[in-house]
């Protein structure tokens, strides 16, 4: 659509600026004319909600046909081509909102469907588990490389360690665990939320791997970016994209 406008339209099109007092000299070098103006705002506000239409599109035509050069006027095969450009914008505009309402009537639509999964247990990555004074808490860590022990730390709200799990030599893959509630002395803790940490020894080397706990649905949301959100017991917000597993 940038090719409209020509060198010799922009110098004619800046022309009109003072035709009714018979002043038609080009504009003054650096200074910007009407339509080369236009044709700045057209690029700086290209992509941008509110840029330039098909109105301003037909605006610049129809300058263009009224101040051509009558001595070298605009050739068949350009205006045809520059109608066909026009057409395209069009095409392209009619897609553009298409696709846009299909990607919004979709996304309304996924959100319906992840309301089913609402009661349903699903593996999240780094959420605390929510011991509710009977049932266990459960979930697993992932080892890429194997272990030679694994340690699994129980902590509370304010990042103590209540209980401690040793594990031997582990293998390649997903480990499980389950909590019932009890700290290292064998007694049962309060109700609230407790998280895990694992640290892996492996050849002497000491680092931590992620824990992911099953939790309950609560709610489903939808982020600003269309994503779909669930809200699961304990107070985190998971992609749904993001979920290892759903059920147990």
């Amino acid at each position: 659509m940038l090719s409209l406008l020509n060198s010799n339209t922009l110098d004619n099109a800046a022309n009109v600026v003072n035709a009714s007092t018979g002043q038609t000299s080009k504009a003054p070098a650096g200074i910007a004319t009407t339509a080369q103006a236009a044709m700045s705002k057209l690029t700086s506000t290209a992509g941008t909600a509110g840029s330039m239409g098909e109105k301003d599109f037909l605006k610049l035509f129809t300058t263009q046909l009224q101040n051509q050069d009558p001595l070298d006027p605009v050739k068949n095969e350009a205006f045809v081509a520059q109608l066909a450009q026009f057409s395209q914008l069009q095409a392209t505009t009619t897609m553009s909102d298409t696709l846009k309402s299909y990607v919004e009537s979709m996304a309304g639509q996924q959100m319906l469907n992840s309301a089913n999964m609402i009661g349903k247990q699903v593996l999240v990555p780094g959420a605390p588990g929510l011991w509710d004074g009977t049932s266990m808490v459960s979930g697993l860590f992932n080892l890429p490389q194997g272990a030679d022990s694994v340690r699994l730390d129980v902590l509370d709200a304010q990042g103590n360690v209540v209980a401690s799990n040793l594990y031997g030599p582990q293998g390649i893959g997903d480990v499980p665990f389950a909590w019932g509630g009890m700290d290292s002395a064998g007694k049962q803790v309060p109700a609230g939320n407790y998280t895990f940490k694992a640290t892996v020894m492996n050849k002497g080397n000491s680092s931590t791997t992620p824990v992911s706990v099953y939790a309950t649905v609560n709610s489903v949301s939808q982020a600003n970016d269309k994503s779909i959100m669930l809200n699961v017991a304990g107070g985190k917000s998971v992609k749904l994209t993001d979920l290892k597993q759903i059920g147990i």
